[in-house]
């Protein structure tokens, strides 16, 4: 009995060992120039940790995150400069830590760094990190960001939660992403999709699969991250069902489901149950746009227990209770300011997402985005302008202190990769 015990330490150990590296709150992020074949497709890339994806950056609720961004580009094929963004984090008072290029800050040159120094006092949950600057991040820069909480409401649905139990899914081409978006052009199809960081294309070699093991009789929070730049992804595993917990850093009421979409930007937490038979089972991502389907093992990854061979799964999907998100709800109210009816907020903001088919650039309220040579905040900080005199013309919004906002986006635009 105590051999087997600690024979399944070791092993869950040597899981923990095979998954990312990870650094902080306190940490070194390089940015630099490599060439990987994540598919089985050699190209240049942008990574961050010289790793796709990047190291996980992890910490708790309550930790101050001082991460030291260093770019070392050098490929003049790809844009030199970056920043980085940290998908979700509020950022209240620090907002010129945001990373969004031209808006809240310089981008950072080559051979130069930047710290981005910020506290998390009162959000825990699921992240991300990625390039803001242009398409960057579509080559390569990107990566998980998790922040626990010692004190997790949902802590006794789950026995496991670390970096073996996060899955990211990418959208993957295969030329750099600026040469893929010329006048004219409609955002391109991807090649690929990996699943921490592995996948084949259609026509392709027989790269190895991304593996996910667990041990029969856990209980495991995964942690799904969509790293996409456009497509979404119908997200499910063979044989198990999926019980939500949380949705963009928001607990949610638990909600069993057998599949998920889930679109740019998003997250997940969810839990599996490994109480199937010991086997393999198929993971699949399959994508709204692009090569779809599972054919070849494109889309796809294997959950694995301990103790099953090490050979493709033999499952099928039949899927009957997807996500309706109308039935996904707050585990605690989110006690949303004002009065709870649409549009009574002290300032009702309408913006309208469309594309202008002859220059093919997306416009919110008919204004497309155009990067000012001076970031925004720089602007405002100096004092030197109105904010009607703001630039970008149009892309600016004057909010007042203390009043309630409300913001629709309604979804009756044809545009891609929309919000």
């Amino acid at each position: 009995m105590f051999k087997g015990t600690r024979f399944l330490s070791l092993y869950a150990l040597s899981v923990v060992a095979t998954a990312y590296a990870s650094i902080g709150p306190v940490g070194t992020l390089p940015i630099a120039n490599a060439q990987i074949a994540p598919d089985g497709f050699s190209r240049p890339v942008v990574l961050a940790g010289s790793a796709f994806p990047g190291p996980a950056i992890l910490g708790k609720k309550g930790d101050r995150f001082q991460l030291n961004v260093v770019n070392k580009l050098t490929d003049g094929s790809m844009a030199k400069s970056t920043s980085i963004h940290w998908h979700g984090i509020f950022q209240r008072g620090t907002n010129y830590v945001d990373g969004a290029a031209s808006v809240t800050q310089c981008p950072i040159a080559t051979q130069e760094s930047f710290l981005y120094d910020f506290n998390v006092p009162d959000q825990a949950g699921t992240y991300w990190y990625h390039s803001h600057l242009s398409t960057q991040y579509c080559d390569g820069l990107r990566g998980a960001f998790v922040i626990y909480d010692p004190q997790d409401p949902h802590r006794k649905l789950y026995d496991i939660d670390n970096e073996s139990t996060i899955i990211t899914l990418a959208d993957w081409y295969h030329a750099p992403a600026h040469t893929l978006l010329g006048p004219g052009q409609l955002p391109p199809e991807s090649v690929a999709t990996l699943i921490n960081g592995k996948g084949r294309y259609a026509g392709g070699p027989s790269v190895p699969f991304s593996v996910v093991n667990v041990v029969w009789g856990k209980r495991y929070r995964f942690r799904l991250i969509a790293m996409s730049c456009d497509p979404a992804f119908t997200f499910s595993i063979d044989g198990h069902s999926l019980t939500i917990i949380e949705a963009d850093g928001e607990n949610t009421v638990p909600l069993k489901v057998d599949s998920l979409d889930i679109y740019a930007g998003q997250r997940y937490s969810f839990i599996l149950n490994a109480n199937q038979p010991i086997g393999n089972y198929w993971i699949r991502a399959n994508p709204n746009r692009g090569n779809q389907g599972f054919a070849g093992g494109i889309n796809s990854a294997i959950l694995r227990y301990f103790l099953a061979l090490p050979i493709q799964p033999r499952t099928t999907s039949k899927l009957v209770n997807p996500l309706k998100e109308v039935n996904l709800h707050p585990l605690s109210s989110p006690a949303a300011p004002g009065v709870p009816m649409v549009g009574a907020a002290d300032v009702n903001l309408n913006i309208v997402t469309s594309v202008d088919f002859t220059t093919f650039k997306y416009q919110m309220n008919g204004v497309p985005f155009t990067p000012p040579s001076v970031p925004v905040l720089l602007q405002i900080l100096s004092g030197a302008q109105s904010a009607q005199d703001l630039l970008p013309k149009g892309s600016v919004y004057e909010l007042p202190p203390n009043k309630v906002i409300e913001i629709s986006l309604p979804g009756t635009g044809v545009e891609l990769g929309g919000p």
